[in-house]
């Protein structure tokens, strides 16, 4: 261990530091740029990286010669990827030179010259930085800084926003972040209060401020109360009785004062019982009496503020905020008060990273890191501390030591699917595990249980890399920390649902480089099923057009019950390889209906699903529809059928089936990324449609150049993009508006259940499963495999193809 290593380790059992600093600072040897925004007590740091991580890729093999009919279909390597990821630590400003040491010893990149620097404290620290570091110190505008930290976090963190609800079994309500996130009222606190109104990315003004802020409480409180630091006055305001300080409307009336709508328990005098009563007050007492009066005094400001701008999204944050729970049920309470709940207190998981985010994004404008999508990283993210004292003490109190946030640039901008009724109300889980405890023990039971067959085929998935079984270990450590975190902090990362659950796990595989544990069963089924394809294909052609309808569903719900990431059907799978499709398919019964224009069907499983209950599908669905879009994940998750692997099996198919060659090659039958890498889905977030890129490109040169010039340019670039976009899969969100869409089906447990099970669309649904969960079905009301099959028409429509479905049992 080196002298700095020793260092650090004995520094950090002195501070309690609970982390090693190379799991505090992930991938500094790849840093390419730094942003630091310095408070009065914390630290906030950013860094850009990338990292280099292992996919799971997919290739054909050549299946033209005689002796390769036994073959497998494709072949799977791993792969060297290169992902762009920016990392956010926070910690006390006592190690600042330490952090900075480790920072100096391990900092490879020379062509970092410049750490963009906000805050209070970068005037004081500039040197120790310049001299440690040896990067030369940019002070950016703190307020700007701020804002455009808070933009980014709204954009591209769906659960950023939450309410604080004191006593409720989950402390925080995390809201539907509005697709359009402006415009919206900021409330900053820091030592005084700057109320800024910000209408677009670029566009915001102070419109507002008060002196008597997060300082006064501190100098005021520590006059008072003789008390120094700020987290100990709110310790004690945690603990005070402000009634015994204040004087209440009763103390003066007897009572309420109902003529003026005024209960008897409303302070009507900050501190008014002090002036005449004849004894000494606690120090509990004054600071509680102290935090009302300053709470009581910034809501009023903000709800006058946003009554005067006509503004609802109110957003708190600064230093005085911080998590901290007396403060937000202050800040909570008087907004209820003041606006009678027409407006509501949101505060940020994020907030204290706002500053540093900004600035970091100020020196990464080249870059432009707001053409992309960012989604948090799980796997190397603290999460929300627990505000309750009584909640895990040990952690809570080791809780501010260091905090990180991770995020990790998506391949292409996501956006809302356009066939969204009201995408500013779409939610797209249908159960919060935070507010249903019953459920979250299950399904934290449930992931526990499924860890050991997890690791087991991570492992079975890398069978020539003796290493497998060391990083498998490693996953499950990291995942069974994440479970037992949010087994005591549900909201640790937003609203915990099976989504998020599965996603973190998803995260954590990543992490220790699985990209794809499920790709040898994939691979194994799909080899299966494609040799009953042409049995199956002959059995519909001997069908009648009535029987082939009904035939639709029962393959499609009956492919569905295949599903490893089910722990009923993998304990089946396992023990009876037997277990037939053909059994599983006379247990179910399906619809009729006539002409659609285009459906978008989200397919669910390898093998048996997509090849012979998809399949089946496709042979009905162009009787009585022009386009087919298949949508499937953009990477792996469990065993569902991948973009690329999908290309693949459909190519196969076509080769084997005029029917299905016929529609590729008029492209009726389009093959599309959904844009999501997990079992569930969202539907705020799909594939943007490239035409983008033409736009903007075209906007710039008609800025730069003649238009003479510009003009035979455009047609270059016309020609130039056409040939581009023929080369790239279709973008979701584009397809849905070119064809039409007017039928959605989504398939599948996670798709159709846990998430979009309310959803609600603009064009006729159809969401479709096998319960393939004991628990579930017993909450739904059903058995083990009993079937859901919802068929939903907006109230403005009138059905087309599917207005005799039947319901079937759920």
């Amino acid at each position: 261990m080196s002298e700095r290593s020793k260092t650090w380790s004995s520094y950090s059992m002195d501070k309690s530091i609970t982390l090693p600093p190379n799991e505090i600072f992930r991938n500094l040897e790849n840093a390419k740029r730094f942003a630091i925004d310095i408070g009065g007590s914390l630290t906030k740091l950013a860094y850009y990286s990338t990292v280099q991580h292992k996919v799971a890729k997919v290739r054909s093999f050549d299946h033209t010669a005689k002796d390769t009919e036994n073959d497998p279909l494709y072949e799977i390597s791993m792969q060297e990827e290169i992902l762009a990821r920016l990392h956010f630590i926070k910690f006390e400003n006592a190690y600042i030179e330490t952090c900075l040491d480790f920072i100096k010893d391990h900092l490879v990149n020379t062509d970092t010259k410049v750490i963009k620097a906000t805050g209070g404290g970068a005037h004081k620290f500039k040197d120790l930085i310049e001299k440690k570091l040896k990067l030369r110190v940019d002070k950016e505008d703190e307020m700007t800084c701020l804002i455009k930290g808070c933009n980014f976090v709204l954009r591209n963190i769906p659960h950023e926003a939450f309410v604080y609800v004191k006593h409720a079994d989950s402390e925080f309500r995390f809201q539907n972040t509005h697709p359009d996130i402006f415009p919206y009222l900021l409330i900053n606190i820091g030592s005084g209060v700057s109320i800024i109104k910000v209408e677009s990315e670029d566009t915001f003004e102070r419109v507002g401020g008060s002196s008597i802020g997060g300082g006064t409480f501190w100098g005021l409180g520590a006059l008072l109360t003789k008390t120094k630091r700020f987290d100990e006055l709110l310790q004690l305001a945690s603990k005070g009785q402000h009634t015994s300080v204040d004087m209440l409307v009763k103390d003066i009336y007897g009572g309420s004062y109902g003529s003026l709508g005024l209960t008897g328990d409303l302070i009507a005098s900050s501190f008014g019982k002090s002036a005449t009563a004849d004894k000494e007050f606690s120090k509990e007492d004054m600071a509680k009496s102290l935090l009302h009066m300053i709470s009581n005094d910034i809501g009023q400001l903000a709800c006058l503020y946003a009554r005067l701008h006509n503004l609802t999204r109110v957003y708190f944050g600064g230093f005085f905020i911080r998590g901290h729970p007396v403060t937000m049920h202050t800040i909570t309470y008087s907004i209820n008060f003041f606006t009678k709940g027409e407006v509501q207190a949101l505060f940020l998981r994020h907030e204290g990273y706002l500053g540093t985010i900004g600035a970091f994004l100020k020196g990464a404008e080249e870059d432009n890191p707001n053409q992309y999508s960012w989604g948090e990283n799980y796997a190397g993210s603290s999460g929300l501390m627990s505000t309750s004292p009584d909640l895990n003490p040990m952690q809570r109190a080791r809780s501010g030591t260091f905090d990180m946030l991770e995020m990790d640039r998506l391949e292409r901008q996501l956006v809302n699917l356009p066939l969204l009724q009201d995408p500013s109300s779409y939610i797209p889980d249908t159960v919060d595990l935070s507010e249903d405890a019953l459920a979250r023990e299950y399904w934290l039971y449930c992931f526990e249980e499924a860890l050991d067959g997890v690791v087991k085929r991570a492992v079975a998935s890398q069978p020539d890399l003796p290493e497998a079984a060391e990083r498998a270990e490693k996953f499950r450590h990291k995942y069974l920390h994440k479970l037992q975190t949010l087994r005591h902090q549900p909201f640790a990362y937003g609203s915990l649902t099976v989504r998020s659950l599965l996603d973190t796990r998803e995260h954590c595989l990543n992490e220790f480089n699985f990209p794809d544990p499920y790709s040898k069963i994939k691979q194994r089924e799909n080899d299966m099923a494609l040799k009953y394809f042409q049995k199956a294909v002959k059995s519909l052609e001997e069908l009648s057009w009535e029987q082939r309808q009904f035939a639709l569903v029962r393959g499609l719900l009956a492919g569905n019950v295949f599903d490893w990431g089910a722990k009923a059907v993998s304990d089946v799978l396992e023990s009876d390889p037997e277990f037939g499709f053909e059994q599983a398919k006379r247990q179910l019964e399906g619809m009729k209906g006539p002409p659609h224009k285009c459906a978008l069907f989200f397919v669910d499983n390898s093998g048996i699903d997509i090849i012979l209950g998809v399949t089946e599908a496709i042979f009905t669905f162009f009787h009585f529809m022009i386009f087919l879009v298949l949508a499937s994940n953009s990477s792996p998750a469990l065993n569902d059928v991948t973009n690329n692997e999908l290309q693949i099996l459909t190519e196969r198919i076509a080769a084997m089936d005029p029917v299905i060659q016929s529609a590729v090659k008029e492209d009726r039958l389009t093959l599309v990324q959904s844009g999501s890498s997990s079992p569930c889905l969202d539907l705020r977030f799909v594939l943007f449609r490239m035409y983008e890129f033409y736009f903007n490109v075209t906007y710039l040169l008609y800025k730069m150049i003649s238009n003479q010039i510009f003009s035979h340019v455009r047609i270059l670039l016309q020609c130039s993009l056409i040939r581009v976009l023929s080369r790239l899969d279709k973008v979701l969100a584009g397809v849905v508006r070119e064809r039409h869409t007017d039928l959605v089906i989504i398939e599948g447990m996670g798709r159709a259940i846990h998430t979009n099970y309310y959803a609600l669309l603009s064009c006729e649904s159809l969401k479709m499963a096998v319960i393939k969960n004991s628990w579930l079905a017993d909450r739904l009301g059903g058995k083990l495999f009993s079937v859901v099959f919802k068929y939903e028409v907006p109230p403005d429509k009138k059905p087309t193809a599917l207005d005799h479905v039947p319901v079937m049992p759920s």
